[in-house]
């Protein structure tokens, strides 16, 4: 008998980052491993690039998809070079190869460029992962800069854009796209102003992409978690806010945040052929226990 493994739950200890956060210093760590999942070779042989693979929900797709049989490159930003080397250590002892790419995705140029060295590189393209985010919180709208506002949207939404335009030329017919939204996107939150939006127009673009490719047989899904263990929220929030992280008051019906390793599933269900070849266009909301269905 399949048994669920036990989570860590609030109270956590209270703690906080300056952005863009490392896994390495939270505490507890995020756990990325899913060591109860066996690989079975759903993308051997393939090649996957995860924008924000270093940490949270990124670090957790890397390893997964490489037990899956693939090679992995991953961009990430120079501050998140530890937690990227983690990862890469994580990705090779799987037996895969992992490039790291240090840069931003609000730079289409880098974008570009990051593209054409994963296949100069690793020899193709078959999966992009969109996942680098930023976030703020705030009390109002009004408190929102025009620096963030500008921030948020240059790199939750021209950075996948800006990714999946560099991509699609090297995705075969069969290759898939698979973005990260929230929840956020779906309900809105007053509490994360202009993050919400850039989740909203995320979910769209996956829409738009999904109609848009699917004559070239590219598949294009999103992801939309709610709260999650990752240094993105500790970044984010207040110390005593994280102490009580995805308690059932933040609308969480299991009464905790979820871990990356219990996220990263549903990436490789869409970035999976084998499991997914008839969804595409589609946004799988995993909060929890609360039922988001549209």
């Amino acid at each position: 008998m399949s048994k669920v493994q036990e989570q860590p739950a609030p109270p956590f200890p209270e703690q906080s980052q300056s952005p863009p956060g490392l896994d390495v210093l939270m505490e507890p760590r995020p756990r990325n491993q899913a060591a109860a999942l066996r690989g079975s070779g759903k993308l051997a042989g393939e090649v996957a690039l995860i924008t924000g693979g270093d940490s949270g929900i990124g670090a957790a797709v890397a390893i997964l998809f490489a037990r899956e049989g693939a090679d992995i490159a991953i961009i990430h930003l120079a501050a998140e070079q530890e937690d990227a080397d983690n990862v890469r250590a994580q990705v090779e002892r799987e037996g895969r190869r992992c490039l790291l790419l240090p840069g931003d995705v609000s730079d289409s140029t880098f974008c570009a460029e990051a593209v054409e060295r994963t296949v100069r590189e690793l020899g193709r393209l078959d999966v992009l992962v969109n996942n680098a985010a930023v976030m703020y919180q705030h009390s109002s709208f009004e408190e929102v800069t025009d620096a963030e506002l500008d921030e948020l949207f240059h790199i939750n939404v021209m950075g996948y854009f800006y990714m999946a335009r560099a991509a699609i030329s090297h995705l075969p017919s069969g290759g898939r796209i698979v973005n990260c939204g929230s929840v956020a996107g779906l309900e809105g939150n007053p509490a994360l102003p202009g993050y919400a939006e850039t989740n909203g127009a995320i979910h769209t673009l996956t829409k738009s992409l999904a109609t848009d490719l699917i004559k070239r047989g590219i598949r294009v899904n999103c992801v939309a978690p709610g709260p999650v263990w990752t240094p993105l929220n500790a970044s984010t929030r207040p110390p005593e806010e994280m102490a009580r992280y995805g308690e059932e008051v933040d609308g969480v019906p299991l009464g905790r945040p979820a871990q990356p390793e219990e996220i990263a599933p549903s990436f490789l269900f869409f970035a999976s052929n084998a499991d997914s070849s008839y969804v595409t266009g589609e946004t799988l909301a995993l909060f929890g226990g609360q039922v988001l269905a549209r």
